[in-house]
């Protein structure tokens, strides 16, 4: 039923071009004998050329879960306080991005660091094409700037890894088995080892067969904070079951590619100039206060553009 909504959806927006092709065309048919009737026409023209280019970028969409709404997780990583800011800056990032395309953000899990910033969040995005879109944003993301949080005002470098992960449809695509899980209740805790909490609402669950581990403590009631671990899970899981089938793929293609953390998607560099470069595009702009405002789309469709052109080979 999900994927003839989306057939349905997509026949009606070729529909719809269709429509909108044969209204410019029989404008232009009359603007031939009225040349001054041109410059009415020409903003409808430029419309049908923005639909056209989004329904070419559609094309890279033709993943099993691109359609689906996304988990994204941020990791603060080598470069302590430093690091814990920018996870908490990509967190901004990915908000405003959200905000900006009409789509709904929530958090659903975060860990504060010690003094500032987050060691972790986790932020489900509900809208079409979520993780297709945001699919691009896996891998490690660096930050060079003259560190606020350093009495010398040094040039720091900083990383910070973002798992982008497709919602997972429970029962569907991953089944967890109450026998294969432990579960774990304790306090919830702020910044610092502070107690927000007098009663044992955080839990923790354990995938015995994976070893995988997920903590929620976002809400106060115990079932909300399962009820958000186990949807965390379910995804993780899921993105396991892509990542096994896709290093299947390529050993039967004979190649083998890493996807670890070393592998540095895109630089944001502060200082001693201003610019952002993905390195698997070379896509780049001077624009930084516009890119960390959550103006991200060059950067998605330059890379989605780089899908479409490998189907296309």
């Amino acid at each position: 039923m999900r994927r003839l909504a989306e057939s349905k959806k997509l026949v009606e927006k070729c529909r719809s071009l269709e429509r909108k092709v044969s209204e410019i065309a029989e404008n232009l048919t009359l603007a031939e004998e009225e040349p001054s009737l041109l410059p009415e026409i020409e903003p409808g023209i430029a419309e049908l050329a923005a639909r056209l280019d989004t329904l070419e970028l559609e094309i890279a969409f033709s993943g099993e879960y691109d359609a689906r709404n996304a988990l994204l997780s941020i990791h603060a990583g080598a470069g302590g306080t430093e690091s814990q800011d920018w996870a908490e800056m990509l967190l901004r990032m990915y908000l405003r991005w959200a905000e900006r395309r009409g789509y709904k953000a929530e958090i659903l899990e975060t860990t504060p660091g010690e003094e500032v910033g987050l060691k972790s969040v986790t932020i489900e995005v509900h809208g079409d094409y979520a993780f297709g879109y945001l699919k691009s944003e896996h891998g490690v993301h660096r930050l060079v700037r003259l560190s606020p949080f350093d009495s010398d005002h040094a040039r720091h470098t900083s990383f910070v890894l973002v798992e982008v992960m497709p919602e997972a449809e429970p029962d569907v695509d991953i089944t967890v088995r109450s026998e294969d899980l432990k579960v774990d209740v304790f306090r919830s805790s702020g910044a610092g080892g502070q107690n927000v909490q007098k009663t044992s609402t955080a839990v923790r669950l354990t995938h015995l067969p994976t070893g995988l581990v997920v903590t929620c403590q976002t809400e106060r009631s115990q079932h909300q904070n399962k009820e958000i671990a186990l949807k965390i899970l379910q995804s993780r899981l899921l993105e396991q079951e892509i990542a096994r089938k896709a290093e299947e793929k390529a050993r039967l293609k004979g190649k083998r590619i890493e996807a670890g953390w070393g592998n540095q998607i895109r630089s944001y560099v502060l200082h001693p100039y201003k610019m952002v470069k993905d390195h698997r595009t070379d896509y780049q702009t001077g624009g930084t206060e516009s890119v960390l405002d959550g103006e991200l789309d060059g950067f998605i469709t330059a890379y989605l553009r780089t899908l479409v052109g490998k189907e296309e080979r």
